[in-house]
């Protein structure tokens, strides 16, 4: 190793060592090294002989620049590879040096900044001829910004209609400005107010905005961030006179800005920042920096970042886009660019730059390196039955995370003011009218402020509503002293005859009914902080699914889902239902994965789309279909029989011969003993809560998300006397509540040591384990009644996402821009999830008494007893380009299953299966396949920083488990593989059959589909994520 010294003023650069091992850091070290000379060499150092041969990178900018955090991280990475030494020129050697003088290298990364002697770097680029990661010519026209529109206008870029003032006296055909009040024209091109006026100099960032008269006129000053600001507001409304400048029109962009970063053409990071125009405040966070949000690039913007990198012919490159009126224009080109503050980049940055100096320059020193074509970035993995195929399509739905407990209350309203309200927000457009914003909640309280004050004065008045309802109403409203939709909202539907009288099925012909409003009224259902945690880790495990998932550093290009997404070959959208908690979910999953750092809102404003979505993933559980309430009638029916259950009951309960339900109706044997028992749990339950409040040590006891004993004791009263009835009868449609308070309380109130919690959790599972699925149908034909009623919508949108994958265009090859892993990540509530697994297993896919797999399947699921928080069903859709296009071995479908994170259940009590792709390990050669599971990276606790799955040692296996898959192919029978297992069956899911019909051609007989425990093997994942189900491969 050998360095020399620093210039007088600058630190020496720590070392950073070469050739990653068991360790991380090689046995060989070769160090970056700060150069001021080439004539002295440090004596400690003498000793030490770099290995041969070494390409040496030179790094040749503004000290400002070479020693930033963003550039020593990405250097500290470079040096992980091989082969490569990495040597900083000193700001003192290349200003005051010449060139000759200069330290040779065979690769510069050099880069124009205030006060770099640019023309010195292209003469010593000239002198030794190294490998340039940036043109050092072009950078000459990325400081004039007339240059920089002329060649984006050559390559066909869109950018916002400009004219070029050139003051200039040997071009005075170009200096023609005309000023009006509201407009100017440049050279016969008029520019009505709003425009941009920006000095040709790309140095001079005295960038200014014109308003019109109309919006008050005056101008907006922007500038180079000075502290907190970056633009200043001035009365002045007139051009500069003097300087050369371009007018443009101003785009309209919301108020953000969107940063891109390439790394090459086939690579792009895009951050959005609030946009300097807007009011001139720059948003930092706590520790000062410029908040920064996540954004996705559309396949057209994706391919503009290509077109700059390569016009421009910067590997590293910065440009800014403005969003505006459905399309996107680049309007600055800056030159050698870096994200601050990502380890993602800053990974993915030196890998690429590593990857692409090794292939230039490593053949010509004759090392061996193995080098990587683009070829391989093509999205290969191993199918589950171990075949190798391209990976098309990834679509999901997932069920939110741990939330509080959610709480409703029903009540029937017929006062006019209600009925003012219902029509003032355009409730009778769709009979239905959900109030969710501030001052809409707020009218509701007021109306209830004002009916109780009534009813105060005159207690036997005209108001019929009752008072303990509209008490409760009140109290729930006037909660936390401030409104949120996230934690409440109230709905209204229209009965014309009245609500009993709907729900009862009276004939309207038969009396006159008034109409009336049902009022619901929900509170609580928030996300947990575990919720976040789970809807994270899953994320972090769910790019485990796709090509390089291990993440392993530098054995091969397209390291993982994050690379795909960042490489233009991911298509990511993702959706959300209404509700805040599924919002929240879906903005988490999404920072775990795509390795996103910061909060959780402005990850859900950039990423995550749940407006005008027509009912995919919302749905109004409180409006129920008549098969609902005829399903919800027969339910009530059979569990107020003070009875045990005979063969009768369960030939009606459960004719669908489900094994969790028959298991749950053994545990109840009599329901009605078991509600007497639950209710008396409850008594108890809150006996305890109230002597604990009197208890003066309790007085500050804060409970689990802030939730004190007063409001703990609350919500278990309200179930305590809604549960049982005056008549003495329970209340069936109550189980769900009470099962989901426990299980909260258990699962985060555990420390408080209530008694009888354990029972009541055991008891009121076993009734919800019952009440729950049935619900959505008790028979085969009304599971498929009601689950079409709830999710129609999202199988049509299923069925298209799998459809256009097929029809996209392939004769461009698999390497165009074009060309990309689509995925659809849906998440939304409990319902959807239950009616989406009624299709699949009630539909008629496949005959259950002709296919053994498809009915192991069917078992298995039949056994899940719960969809608990971060359910998945995953459907993969993969391609083999070697089939002809109308073979059925072209396209090959899977399909995914888990029923969430693991329970307060006992261990062992989860059904058995094997785990995620077994096939993929059947050859014990293939120990690093990219694409299994069973070779993945051990992480760390949710509170690291991600580091997109670096690799790391593997943990050793585990005693007794065998390597091999448990299932072996035995038999071949068409496109379809059959599978048998041949071993005891483990925590995990079964793997049906592969198809490899394409999705147009989805028939009972060649639907491809795997139902897999999907969760499995995630403890070699993640040392948290033991929170779910876990297998062992």
């Amino acid at each position: 190793m050998w360095s020399l010294p620093a210039s007088e003023g600058e630190s020496a650069t720590a070392h950073f060592f070469l050739g990653a091992g068991d360790e991380g850091l090689g046995t060989r070290g070769i160090g970056m090294r700060t150069e001021e000379s080439d004539s002295e060499l440090l004596e400690d150092e003498e000793d030490e002989v770099p290995p041969e041969p070494q390409i040496i990178v030179g790094i040749c900018a503004m000290t400002k620049k070479s020693k930033s955090k963003p550039m020593t991280q990405i250097l500290e990475r470079l040096c992980r590879f091989d082969y490569l030494t990495v040597i900083i020129l000193g700001e003192d050697v290349i200003l005051n040096e010449p060139v000759e003088n200069w330290p040779s290298c065979h690769c510069l990364i050099s880069f124009h900044s205030k006060g770099f002697p640019l023309d010195k770097a292209v003469a010593y680029s000239k002198l030794r001829n190294p490998f340039l990661i940036n043109d050092l010519a072009m950078q000459y026209y990325i400081q004039d910004r007339r240059e920089v529109y002329r060649i984006l206008q050559e390559e066909g870029i869109d950018l916002p209609r400009y004219a070029v003032l050139n003051r200039d006296p040997a071009r005075p055909e170009e200096c023609n400005l005309i000023e009006g009040e509201d407009q100017v024209e440049v050279n016969g091109a008029v520019f009505p107010k709003p425009f941009v006026e920006k000095p040709v100099s790309a140095e001079d960032h005295n960038v200014y905005i014109y308003y019109p008269s109309s919006a008050g006129g005056g101008s907006q000053r922007l500038f180079r961030k000075i502290g907190s600001r970056s633009s200043v507001y001035s009365p002045e409304s007139s051009v500069r006179k003097t300087g050369s400048y371009i007018y443009e029109e101003f785009m309209p962009t919301d108020g953000t800005d969107v940063k891109v970063y390439t790394v090459g053409p086939d690579y792009a990071h895009a951050e959005a920042r609030k946009s300097p125009a807007l009011d001139g405040k720059v948003e930092r966070d706590s520790e000062g920096k410029e908040i920064r949000y996540p954004v996705m690039l559309t396949a057209m913007e994706k391919l503009v970042a290509r077109k700059v990198c390569v016009a421009f012919k910067q590997t590293v490159c910065g440009f800014d886009l403005l969003r505006a009126n459905g399309h996107s224009f680049v309007c600055d080109v800056n030159g050698f660019s870096f994200v601050k503050n990502s380890m993602k980049y800053y990974d993915d940055c030196a890998k690429i730059l590593g990857n692409t100096i090794m292939r230039e320059l490593a053949p010509q020193f004759q090392i061996p390196w193995s080098i990587p074509t683009e070829a391989e970035d093509i999205p290969i993995v191993p199918t589950t039955s171990g075949t190798m195929m391209e990976l098309r399509c990834v679509i999901a739905i997932i069920r939110h995370g741990d939330r509080t407990p959610k709480q409703k209350m029903k009540m029937e309203v017929t006062h006019p003011r209600f009925f003012s309200l219902f029509e003032k927000h355009g409730g009778y457009k769709t009979g239905k009218l959900k109030l969710k914003r501030p001052e809409q909640l707020q009218e509701v309280l007021d109306i209830t402020r004002l009916l109780l004050a009534e009813l105060e004065k005159e207690p036997g008045g005209e108001i019929e509503e009752k008072t303990g309802k509209l008490e409760q109403l009140k109290s729930v409203l006037e909660m936390y002293g401030h409104f949120s939709g996230i934690n409440r909202k109230v709905q209204l539907t229209y009965y014309p005859h009245g609500v009993k009288a709907t729900n009862e099925g009276q004939d309207p012909q038969g009396e006159a009914l008034a109409p009336s409003l049902l009022l619901v009224l929900k509170w609580g259902g928030e996300l947990t902080p575990d919720g976040r945690v789970q809807a994270e880790e899953l994320g972090r495990a769910f790019r485990c699914m796709y090509p390089g998932g291990q993440g392993d550093y530098a054995g091969f290009p397209g390291c993982g889902l994050l690379r795909l997404h960042s490489t233009f070959r991911h298509d990511l959208k993702i959706y959300a239902s209404d509700e805040g908690r599924v919002q929240m979910t879906a903005a988490a999953f999404a920072k775990g994965l795509l390795a996103l750092e910061g909060e959780l809102t402005p990850i859900l404003v950039q990423m995550v789309k749940s407006a005008n979505m027509n009912g995919l993933l919302d749905s109004d559980g409180d409006s129920l279909s008549s098969c609902q309430h005829r399903v919800k009638a027969r339910l009530h029916h059979i569990l107020q029989q003070d009875a045990p259950f005979g063969p009768e009951d369960y030939d009606q309960l459960a004719p669908t011969g489900s094994t969790s339900l028959l298991n749950s109706m053994a545990v109840i044997q009599n329901p009605v003993k078991v509600c007497d028992q639950v209710f008396a749990l409850i008594e108890n339950l809150t006996h305890q809560i109230r002597e604990r409040m009197q208890d003066p040590k309790s007085v500050d006891l804060q409970l689990y998300h802030s939730e004190t004993l007063e409001l703990m004791l609350q919500r278990w009263s309200k179930l305590e006397r809604d549960f049982r009835q005056k008549s003495g009868r329970y209340d069936i449609s109550k189980i769900p509540d009470i099962y989901d308070c426990v299980k909260y309380d258990v699962q985060h109130n555990g420390s408080l040591g209530l008694q009888g919690t354990a029972e009541l959790l055991r008891l009121s599972k076993a009734l919800a384990d019952v009440v729950i699925p049935q619900e959505y149908g008790i028979s085969r034909e009304e599971k498929l009644e009601i689950a079409v009623g709830f999710c129609l919508p999202l199988l049509r949108k299923i069925l298209l996402d799998l459809q256009r994958t097929h029809e996209d265009e392939y004769s461009r090859g698999v390497l165009s821009p074009g060309r990309h892993v689509r995925t659809r990540l849906y998440f939304t509530s409990e319902s959807h999830v239950h009616s989406l697994l009624s299709v699949f297993r009630y539909g008629g896919l496949l005959d259950e008494t002709q296919d053994a797999q498809w009915q192991r399947a069917l078992a298995y699921l039949s056994a899940i007893s719960e969809l608990n928080y971060m359910t998945q069903i995953v459907i993969m859709l993969y391609e083999d380009n070697t089939r002809d296009p109308l073979s059925e071995e072209r396209f090959h479908v899977e399909l995914h299953f888990s029923p969430g994170v693991k329970g307060v259940e006992e261990e062992g009590s989860a059904p058995t299966g094997c785990g995620f792709r077994p096939a993929s390990s059947e050859n014990e050669e293939m120990k690093t396949d990219q694409g299994s599971m069973e070779n993945l990276c051990p992480g760390k606790a949710s509170d690291e920083p991600d580091r997109a799955l670096q690799t790391s040692p593997q943990p050793p296996e585990g005693p007794g488990l065998p390597r091999r898959s448990p299932l072996i192919r035995n038999r071949k029978a068409g496109s379809m593989e059959v599978l048998s297992e041949t071993s005891s069956s483990r925590p995990g899911g079964y793997r049906l059959f592969s198809s490899a019909r394409p999705p147009t051609e989805m028939k009972q007989s060649g639907l491809g589909m795997v139902f897999q425990h999907f969760n499995c093997s995630w403890e070699r994942v993640s040392v948290c994520s033991k929170r779910f189900y876990c297998g062992k491969p």
